[in-house]
């Protein structure tokens, strides 16, 4: 016979304490490994582009150079940037504007959020190394609308974030013919906005100046670029011209046209980091 003596049996109350205290473990783990890679969850679910503040370098350049300082959102004078949560993954920190309930309007003038970017991941010049995607690149510099009586009327960007698109026509009040009257958005939009005959330097909240409009010309009058977007006779299907917002080049995807849109949802969107297409 063996001297050796057989272990006791564990008991089912330690049994299930061992299979709690494994089961905390591996939770723990799973919470302190797992969340480094929600990262991974947004390339995963191919989540549709942010808006970038103006300057933004590309995508992946923007991710490696942003620092998530929050600089660029201190400075914004309409506080359009915001900085992005955990469930953008790899974007965690990285600025990005959401132009229905806030564009850029650049009441700043000189771009504060690029002056403001300690990196360089917002710029006024790419270095020579980054690339430029084809129909990213502006023609001219952009006129303000704000500015074109100053002796330098021009935005010093090169680059566009994004392009503006009639993306439901049929909802388009121009498009039916249609004016407006009273506050673009409603009493409780929050959303502010340059008024140059208001006041030159102070954006003012939208809700605070109500309109009264034969034709609706929202997009078209507040956007600040000139030459963006105008109203032109567009024939339809029936052969019937209506007046339609269309797009043009210098359109720089600030997000005002989308902002100040009263249909609901925006017949006008933009595109984040969409290049300009003839």
């Amino acid at each position: 016979m063996s001297d050796s003596k057989a272990k006791p049996a564990i008991s089912l109350e330690k049994a299930q304490k061992a299979r709690r205290k494994f089961l905390q473990s591996v939770g723990l783990t799973v919470t302190f490994t797992g969340i480094p890679l929600l990262g991974f969850i947004p390339v995963a679910d191919a989540s549709p582009p942010r808006l970038r503040p103006p300057g933004a370098l590309n995508e992946k350049d923007l991710l490696a150079s942003c620092i998530k300082c929050g600089q660029c959102v201190q400075v914004c004078p309409v506080q359009a940037i915001k900085l992005a949560d955990l469930s953008d993954g790899f974007g965690i920190g990285v600025p990005y504007i959401n132009a229905r309930a806030q564009a850029c309007d650049f009441s700043c003038d000189a771009v504060q959020c690029v002056l403001a970017c300690p990196t360089g991941a917002l710029t006024y010049t790419k270095p020579d190394f980054l690339e430029v995607r084809d129909g990213a690149l502006l023609a001219a510099a952009p006129i303000l609308k704000a500015k074109e009586n100053d002796p330098e009327p021009t935005l010093n960007l090169r680059e566009r974030i994004g392009v503006a698109r009639l993306a439901r026509p049929e909802s388009c009040l121009a498009i039916q013919g249609k004016g407006f009257k009273g506050q673009t958005r409603g009493a409780a939009f929050r959303g502010k906005l340059r008024y140059v005959a208001v006041d030159r330097w102070k954006p003012i909240p939208v809700r605070d100046h109500p309109y009264d409009l034969e034709l609706c010309d929202l997009c078209v009058r507040e956007c600040p670029v000139k030459a963006a977007i105008e109203l032109r006779p567009v024939k339809g299907a029936d052969g019937i011209e209506r007046m339609t917002p269309t797009v043009l080049e210098p359109c720089v995807g600030c997000g005002v046209c989308e902002m100040v849109c009263p249909a609901e949802p925006a017949a006008i969107v933009v595109d984040p980091q969409a290049v300009w297409k003839d």
